[in-house]
This record gives C-alpha cells, structure tokens and sequence, in this order.
C-alpha cells in the first residue's frame, strides 16, 4: 500500500479522546467551534459549575478556557482562536489571569488515601504554577510554597502571594467529584464521605479555602464533574458558584447539536471518501446509534460528541466502510455505575424492567434543579434524576426520561440478560446467524429468537413483557451477529409512524440495498391460541409495515424492500410472515 494515500493537503484528522486543545489547533485536528460560549460565560457569572455526563467534552472545554486566558499564551492567540469566533469578537479579559487547573482525575478513589492524593496532585500543580509564573510573583513564593502542609494549606498560601504581586487568578477545577465515582457503594464508605464533605472534614476544608480566595485573587472559578452529589453536600463550603448546568443558553455548550454533527459528517465524507454520495445512509446511521440525549425537557437533541467521533475516526480509516463495532467499549464501564446505585438486584432489575419493558422512568421534573445530598440520590425515587446525571438516560418530556439511543439500548439489554442469567453462549445462535448470511432467511433468525432467547425466560416473565421489549431484546441479538452486514433502527421515525425494527445492508458490503422492515406484535397467553390459528397476519398490519415501507424507499428508491409481520405470542409460539 502506497503510504503517500495517508498524506492529504488540507485535511484534518479527527481528534478522538484529545482533551488539549492547543494540539488540536496546532495540529490540524478537526475542531467544532463552541468559542461563542465564552463571552457567555463571562457575562453569566464569576464563579462557574456545570456539570455534564463523561465523554461529553467537560476536559477540552477547560482547556480552550485556559488557552484563552492564560497570560502566558497571549502570543499564541491568533494561532488559537484567529479563525474561531472568539478570534474575532475577542474579549477584554483574554489573556490576563494567572491559570490553575486541578484535576481530581488522577486522585485516587478510596477515602483513606483520599487526603494524601489531594495533597499529592494539589503539591505539584501548585509548585509547578510557581516555576510557569515565577517573573510575575513574589521572588520568595516557590520556598514558601513547600513550607506550607498539605493542600490547604499550599492553596491558602498561593492565593496570598499572588494578591502581594497584584496578579488575578482563573482557577479550574476538573472531575471534582471524581473519588465520589468509586466510593459511593456501601454505607462504611458513604459514612466517611460524609465526614470529609461536613463539618471539619478535608475536602470542605478545601472548598472553604477556594471559596476564601475569591475574596482576593481568585476573580474566576470554573468547576466541571459529572454529578452534583458532591457540590450539593459542600454547599456551605463553597456556595457562591452559579449552577448553570441547565440553564437553555448553556444547554448546547458542550456535545454537538445536528447541525454541528450535519458539518461533521460532511467533512468526513468529502476530505476521507471524496464524495457526499451516502450522506443520507450515514446520518440516519449515525442518529439511530449515538443521537438522543436531551438536557432539558424542550431541548435540542444532542450527540455524545466523543462517541460520535468514535465513530467518524473509525469511518474515516477504514476509508468510508462502517465500523463494525458500533458502540465505544468505554460505555460498557457506565454499567457500573447502575450497580452501585441501586444497592441491590433486586432494585437493579426493576430499574433494567422499567428502561427496556416499559421504555422508560417517570421523573418529577422540579427534582432536575433542586439540589440534593448522597441519601437523596440513593433513593430508588430519585433513580430517574441520578441516572440523567449519570448520563445513562436521557429526558423525553417533562415526565418520563429514556434510553437515548440503540448503543445505550444495546448496552442495558446486554446488562439484562446478564442480571437474569441469559446464556449468551454462541452455540445457542452462531450457527443460525452463519446460515442467515448465505440464505438471507429472515424467518429462521425469528425462530433462534424465540426458541434460544426467550425460551429461556420462565413463564411468569411473559405476562410482563411487551412489544418494546422483543423490539430491544431482538435487536440486540440480531446486531450482536449481523452488526458487520446490517445497520439496525428501532421505531424509527419515518412520515407514516415510527417502524418497529428495520435492518439495512451497508454500504460497500455484499448486502448493501438488502433492507428488511419488521412490524412486531406481541400477544399474552390469554390470546395466544387465537393468533397462532391464524393463516395470516390481521390486514391492519399489513397495511402498517407497508406504509412505512413506502416511506423508506421514497427515501432510498435503490433498496430492495422486504417486510413481515411477526407475532410473538408469549411462550406459546411464534409466527413470521413475509408480507
């Protein structure tokens, strides 16, 4: 292979993971432009906490904001921001503070090691902000520094030598809620968190410290986690912070709105395969899989931007074929954080029931800005609010929250079967799945389904099933084999309804065009007998699956449409007809 191929003029790469956005800029990284916030964010307030779930871009946020106000990189300014919108409706305050950043990221997670990892990462930040700015503060600041003990003491000390040199501070403050990540999972360690975030404890010692040097150098605070649990708890130890986490002017601050993601995607299309030729299959592709989390309840919908660009780097390298993994391996590790919240297994396979039976929790919308302490997000009430923090539902109106996508769908289904002992084994559906890709029947994988998966559940469990749950629990079945031949949607919008479950050939595969539309139905056992007797499916859903057939190919005329009415009738039976 020719290596000059890689070597483009003008085309950017795709900065999956990068968090430093001067390397972005500087080496032409591909950048969503959200320096408009920044005047924002000034005229908003001084003291700034916003919070958001991972991977939704909290650390290069802090990064652009150090770049710009960092002293030190005001030669660098146009290389930064010239192009940008900041570049051009600069601020007065641009690069005229002295920049701490502290990221409890590295603070290791368990309470008695807690106190030395702070002092730890706090002692080296400090020393090392002493030596960058060391011209502009007192000739004595470094040697005072490592006299004083311990972080908050090292902070106390900081803020007095820059107000005797005059100098202002902008002071960031990365996943400050980090430990709380890993201890908040049994009462010996919820006990000790709240001995450090009350009364005398070190971690609000920390906070008062901060909060008291806002009095003098500290003109900005910025601090960013993914849980308000911590903040809500140190309340009086820092309570001058403005929570803009929800507020509408921030709520597109961080991950991409559609028409960012729209821009994207046609960057990658026209710089890696030199055509927009796909546009079409691939943005339908791309919101089925990793669109849908909303941060108020009449928001913009919004991509998880690193998920997201997970999925372009990878779509770019394998020059315009879709990945066959589509979900980031780093989601599967958010599963965690269900089991750690609910306490038990019992209260997580009602939280999993909830999200893949029912299609969603019910939420009291006043409890998303009201604050609230560990014992509240404990509380199997408040599960709905605790898992939007989290990031692992989103909000579909002002009562229910849900799934937001086929990858979060795809990973709670997977949790499922794990938490009710589901064999997963590949004897149980490989074979099928093997014969499936040179017959292409899709009768056959209907009936792997019933008879593998589902026969596996006891009885009791099909008098609570429903529709949703085949349609989830289908999906994730058939995309755990197919997920290289087919693209998956499930109730996808279309003019004439949502569709039930379409599976699409890719693009550049033996099975691009094959396209196959499913109206599922499911009855309980009462009516099993009658629908098992019939010769054919109701006219009703005939008509249905036609409709949204029709729509599909009004959209993609190329495809060769085949649909089917399936009728899945508890565990008595099943019936597939293509239709």
């Amino acid at each position: 292979m020719d290596p000059l191929k890689y070597i483009v003029p003008g085309r950017k790469r795709l900065p999956y993971g990068m968090m430093n956005f001067a390397d972005i800029r500087q080496d032409n990284y591909y950048y969503v432009d959200k320096t408009r916030f920044i005047p924002m964010i000034e005229e908003a307030d001084r003291f700034f906490f916003f919070i958001r779930p991972r991977r939704f871009g909290k650390s290069l946020t802090l990064n652009l904001l150090r770049q710009y106000y960092d002293v030190r990189t005001r030669d660098k300014f146009e290389a930064l921001f010239g192009d940008l919108y900041i570049g051009q409706h600069p601020t007065p305050s641009r690069n005229s503070y002295l920049v701490l950043h502290l990221n409890f990221s590295g603070i290791g997670g368990e309470l008695n090691d807690y106190r030395r990892g702070l002092d730890a990462h706090c002692g080296i930040t400090f020393e090392n902000f002493c030596k960058i700015y060391a011209d502009l503060l007192p000739q004595d600041t470094l040697e005072g520094l490592r006299k004083a003990n311990g972080a908050v003491e090292q902070l106390d000390f900081l803020c007095q030598a820059c107000e005797r040199a005059g100098q202002d501070m902008y002071l960031f403050i990365d996943e400050y809620d980090h430990f709380t990540n890993t201890i908040l999972s049994s009462p010996e360690s919820l006990r000790r968190y709240t001995d450090e975030t009350h009364g005398e404890g070190y971690l609000r010692a920390f906070f008062n410290k901060v909060k008291a040097g806002t009095d003098s150098c500290i003109k900005r605070c910025f601090i960013t986690g993914v849980s308000p649990v911590t903040m809500d708890d140190l309340t009086s130890g820092y309570n001058i912070a403005e929570i803009l986490t929800l507020e509408s002017d921030f709520i597109n601050m961080l991950g991409f709105t559609h028409a960012e993601a729209d821009a994207y995607l046609r960057y990658v299309l026209d710089k890696y395969t030199g055509s927009q030729e796909r546009y079409d299959e691939i943005w339908q592709l791309i919101v089925n899989n990793y669109d849908g989390y909303r941060f108020s309840p009449k928001g913009e919908k919004l991509f998880n931007a690193t998920i997201l660009t997970y999925f372009l780097k990878n779509f770019a390298t394998r020059h315009g074929e879709v990945p066959e993994e589509m979900i980031d391996e780093n989601l599967r590790t958010d599963i965690g954080w269900l089991r750690r919240l609910t306490l038990s297994l019992e209260n997580s396979k009602a939280m999993l029931d909830a999200l893949v039976i029912d299609n969603g929790l019910y939420y009291n919308v006043a409890d998303l800005s009201s604050k609230f302490n560990k014992q509240k997000f404990f509380d199997k009430n408040f599960y709905p609010v605790s898992l939007f923090y989290l990031g692992m539902t989103t909000l579909f109106n002002d009562y229910r929250m849900m799934l937001p996508n086929l990858t979060m769908r795809s990973i709670y289904m997977d949790y499922y079967n794990v938490l009710n002992r589901i064999d997963g084994g590949a004897m149980r559906y490989a074979p099928v799945y093997e014969r499936f890709t040179q017959e292409r029947d899709f009768e056959s994988l209907v009936q792997n389904y019933f008879e593998q998966y589902l026969g596996q559940f006891p009885a009791q469990v099909f008098d609570k099933i429903n529709e949703n749950f085949i349609r989830c629990s289908f999906f994730e079945l058939v995309s755990r084999y197919l997920s290289s031949c087919y693209t998956f949607a499930i109730e996808q919008n279309n003019s004439e309804g949502r569709a039930d479950f379409e599976m699409t050939g890719i693009p550049g595969t033996d099975y691009y065009t094959d396209d196959r539309l499913v109206e599922f139905k499911y009855y309980k056992a009462k009516e099993a007998e009658k629908m098992l007797g019939l010769d054919a499916p109701l006219p009703e859903h005939v008509e249905q699956v036609h409709r949204y057939a029709e729509d599909t190919l009004r959209h993609f005329p190329n495809y060769k449409m085949r649909t089917y009415v399936v009728y899945i009738c508890a565990n008595r039976g099943w019936k597939c007809w293509e239709v």
